[in-house]
């Protein structure tokens, strides 16, 4: 009992995860780097202002650190599933110096132009874009689940600290320096995460004796997992309502400091800071506001108080209300971040984290590019103010209407790996074979348990969707009332054993639900594969011995599962 006490302050405290002493290097590390990336990230905007002064020039350097993201973010989640996570961190961030450190000396050697400047800024961030999922899919790795909460606000926090002070040391480093400075700081900022990712080594989870998942398959795959996700999918609706609207300031805020408080870019980079400062706050808070609230009520909380940082903008025609406004929303903005990005982190299990956190990651980054330009177009016809006023309506109306949709906090789901499905027979002979494969499960049901039946079996087929299935199905024999068949598809026997290995023990709870309400025994269960005509079984000899039935005969097993 002791050691329980000693271990619950820790669990409700916003500096558990700091306790660890890999994480508190890692994130350090990171913190670091992402300074780097911010000083590269302003002082590439401005040096591409003096070397060619055209507003389309400088936009495209804003497209070239954010166009990545969209185009990259779902192959590096599959990425991030299917190879070792430290290695393929440590070639990203390996990538990320080199292209850094040559580019720096471009700026030194004063051989930048504008094209290269686009096209390092572009590799640079696709070299970030490309390890962003991996980075968030590790976090479950360095922290115990009853700590994942505080570790993801911690993240945030240090990427609103970076966001705050990276463009304002920036322009320090540059005006004592010289303009190649913050390049060369981005450029050595990243070697302390590379020797924090050599010495992690970390333990090897359930490796699975299968060969790699293919590129595209995986991508299909956790396309497929996030559509039969509705925890997922909850947690992504609720993003956009919150990142749509609640994005209005970060867009409009230069235009505010400029035409409404009529200052400049100090006063701009004060209500940077403030807005990181605060977010610090709530990251600290938030364990405390999460054991009185939920995840729910912090998401709704932070949407309120968000639409009056928004109101209070609005109104702002002097430096103290934005500064106001700037605190409300530091603090609310990474309140609903952690929030969101823990509810997205519980609802997956670990063979698809780096896929399904990269799908958010879209949703999150397109909410934010979507409303950078709708708030940008209603700012200029109807004013900064409607604007913002506009958008604090729109969040508030949001409440309500993305009431239904529940965040998840992993409570109602065991998504640990069970292992109940025995192996099928034809492993091997089978493991080439890119044919479909068709299951059928026979149940017998008695007439009273006919309505409770298909509703489990309902919630079962969407798990099976969910771990592969590419189409499913329930029929019932209409000359036997007590008969009904359960059919799903899969890409190909391969992907028929990974389904297998990623059973987990919320589909053995529904799999034990379901045939507790059927009778007769074992249900009848059959694999079909889809004839070829180039398909090569082995000969009757051999055959025999592997118990395979003959050539362009569909294969028949009344192995479970």
């Amino acid at each position: 009992m002791a050691s329980l006490d000693i271990e619950k302050p820790f669990v409700s405290s916003a500096l558990a995860p700091f306790r660890h002493r890999l994480f508190g290097t890692i994130w350090l590390a990171t913190l670091v780097s992402s300074i780097g990336g911010w000083m590269y990230s302003a002082a590439s905007a401005w040096l591409m202002t003096t070397l060619q002064p055209d507003p389309v020039m400088v936009g495209l350097v804003q497209s070239a650190s954010t166009l990545p993201m969209f185009l990259l973010a779902i192959p590096a989640g599959a990425l991030t599933d299917i190879v070792d996570k430290r290695l393929f961190l440590l070639v990203g961030e390996v990538s990320i110096t080199i292209t850094g450190t040559i580019f720096a000396v471009l700026v030194w050697m004063n051989a930048v132009s504008p094209l290269n400047l686009l096209v390092f800024t572009f590799v640079s961030s696709a070299a970030v874009a490309l390890t962003s999922p991996a980075w968030q899919a590790v976090v479950p790795q360095l922290v115990p689940r009853t700590e994942l909460g505080p570790a993801i606000a911690a993240n945030s926090m240090g990427i609103n600290v970076s966001r705050a002070i990276g463009p304002a040391l920036g322009g320090v480093i540059a005006s004592s320096l010289g303009r190649s400075a913050p390049f060369w700081v981005n450029a050595f900022s990243n070697l302390g995460v590379i020797a924090a990712l050599l010495t992690w080594h970390p333990r090897k989870q359930g490796q699975s004796t299968l060969p790699i998942e293919r590129l595209g398959s995986a991508m299909r795959t956790g396309l497929r997992h996030a559509r039969y996700n509705p925890p997922l999918r909850a947690t992504m609706a609720r993003a956009i309502a919150f990142f749509l609207f609640g994005n209005a300031y970060w867009a409009l805020l230069p235009l505010v400091t400029y035409s409404q408080l009529q200052g400049g870019a100090s006063l701009y980079g004060a209500l940077l800071g403030v807005i990181g400062g605060s977010a610090v706050l709530g990251a600290m808070v938030m364990p405390w506001l999460e054991q009185r609230c939920g995840k729910d009520g912090i998401v709704v909380a932070a949407s309120g108080a968000t639409a009056l940082a928004l109101l209070m903008y609005g109104l702002a025609t002097s430096w103290p209300l934005a500064i106001l406004a700037s605190m409300l929303a530091g603090a609310s903005w990474i309140a609903a971040v952690a929030s969101l990005n823990v509810s997205a982190q519980a609802a997956l299990p670990d063979w698809v984290r780096g896929r399904g956190i990269s799908i958010y990651m879209s949703v999150f980054f397109g909410a934010l590019a979507l409303g950078n330009t709708m708030w940008g177009v209603v700012a200029d016809v109807v004013g900064l103010p409607m604007a913002h006023f506009t958008a604090a309506a729109c969040l508030l109306i949001g409440i309500p209407a993305t009431s239904r949709w529940k965040l998840h906090t992993g409570g109602a789901f065991d998504l640990t790996p069970s292992m109940h499905w025995p192996a099928p027979v034809f492993k091997r002979p089978l493991l080439e074979s890119h044919g479909r494969v068709l299951v059928t499960i026979e149940y017998r049901v008695a007439a009273a348990n006919r309505t409770p039946f298909l509703a489990a079996i309902e919630k079962l087929g969407e798990q099976r969707q969910r771990d592969g299935a590419y189409a499913w199905g329930v029929f019932e024999d209409v000359a036997e009332e007590d008969r009904f068949v359960e059919t799903f598809l899969v890409e190909s026997w391969l992907e028929y054993l990974r389904q297998h290995e990623r059973a987990t023990t919320s589909l053995r709870i529904l799999d034990q639900a379901v045939r507790g309400l059927t009778y007769g025994g074992e249900p009848l269960v059959t694999h079909l594969i889809a004839a070829e005509r180039d398909r090569e079984f082995p000969s009757r000899h051999k055959r025999a011995s592997r118990h395979l039935p003959s050539r362009r005969r569909p294969i028949v097993s009344d192995a479970q599962g």
